[in-house]
């Protein structure tokens, strides 16, 4: 599609001597030209599920890390008092951005809010194992929750939130032993 191009309304009063006209553009495409594609439609996959998934937020988050502490006790082990209820908190943003990709139908959403909190994580000292494990458990919270044609882009949500983790996994050394300069950069020294 070709873009349109319109002439500033005040284009003969406000411009100098030997310039050309000021010009817009205008896309039918995107929003505007350079700030890329258009938002996010938050009403094309299934915003009733999302909003009763939202509303349900702080009770799925903790039924959900109660499955995953049951899943690998040694969670509880590892990682301090703070550190638990920091994750805890975490659970429920991460269920807040399910409840996004379900609202929008588009599971990135979820795998960006994946890739931008691996490297807090990272600071925090944070296995991805112990993320994917708390994925999995909010899939689990959230099949009791959603109608089984819904269910299939919480799933996808949570499907690529783990593959990022599991990328980051192999990354950042969890798999074995600890690579000392990647650790020293996800430090922030």
């Amino acid at each position: 599609m070709e873009p349109i191009v319109r002439a500033h309304p005040d284009a003969r009063l406000r411009r100098p001597r030997g310039r050309a006209p000021d010009r817009t553009v205008d896309s039918a495409m995107m929003s505007h030209p350079s700030l890329g594609l258009p938002p996010r439609d938050m009403t094309a996959g299934a915003p009733a599920a999302a909003a009763a998934v939202l509303a349900a937020r702080d009770r799925l988050a903790t039924r959900a890390f109660e499955a995953a502490v049951a899943a690998d006790p040694s969670l509880k082990e590892r990682h301090t008092e703070a550190a638990l209820r920091r994750l805890l908190g975490d659970t429920g943003t991460l269920i807040e951005s399910v409840s996004g990709s379900i609202a929008s139908g588009d599971a990135g959403l979820t795998r960006g809010w994946a890739e931008m909190a691996v490297p807090v994580y990272r600071r925090h000292a944070v296995p991805m194992d112990d993320l994917a494990t708390i994925a999995n458990a909010i899939r689990s919270a959230l099949e009791s929750m959603l109608a089984p044609d819904v269910l299939p882009l919480a799933n996808a949500a949570l499907d690529g939130a783990i593959e990022v983790f599991h990328w980051h996994r192999r990354l950042g050394g969890d798999a074995r032993k600890r690579n000392r300069l990647l650790h020293f950069i996800y430090k922030g020294a």
